[in-house]
């Protein structure tokens, strides 16, 4: 097996939906583990907030997510994004996803064609993570 990168996005309490946003626009598999399943809370607490979550995509990507852990800061940042890409034939999956991601967020650059010859766009989700969607046009 070869080594992979994930992006591993950190959430202010709003993991779990996130998640299953993002199982909406990909499909696969969502995996979820708590702070209570895992033993890191009390139920009251925030044992019902995800200490771990993974999706696992038929396409083989995997999105790894979970609340930020208790009694640390949450920081939002502005130096990541999520970057999804494929050539021409992908199109539209990627055209899919790119409708979904959108749809509730922010469009900082239209899905079109551009100047080097892909399509791309870039689009911040209703959750606040910026998304880059490209793909070839030949």
């Amino acid at each position: 097996m070869a080594s992979r990168l994930n992006p591993y996005i950190s959430f202010d309490g709003v993991a779990r939906q996130a998640m299953e946003f993002y199982q909406g626009v990909f499909g696969g598999t969502l995996t979820v583990h708590t702070y209570g399943d895992l033993g890191g809370a009390k139920a009251g607490d925030v044992a019902d907030k995800i200490m771990h979550g993974a999706l696992t995509t038929d396409s083989g990507y995997t999105l790894m997510g979970a609340d930020n852990p208790p009694d640390t800061e949450y920081k939002p940042g502005n130096n990541i994004s999520v970057s999804v890409s494929g050539e021409a034939g992908d199109a539209d999956e990627l055209r899919g996803y790119w409708e979904k991601l959108s749809d509730g967020g922010t469009v900082l650059v239209p899905l079109d064609k551009q100047m080097w010859g892909d399509v791309f766009g870039m689009c911040t989700d209703r959750f606040g993570v910026t998304w880059m969607v490209d793909f070839g046009t030949a």
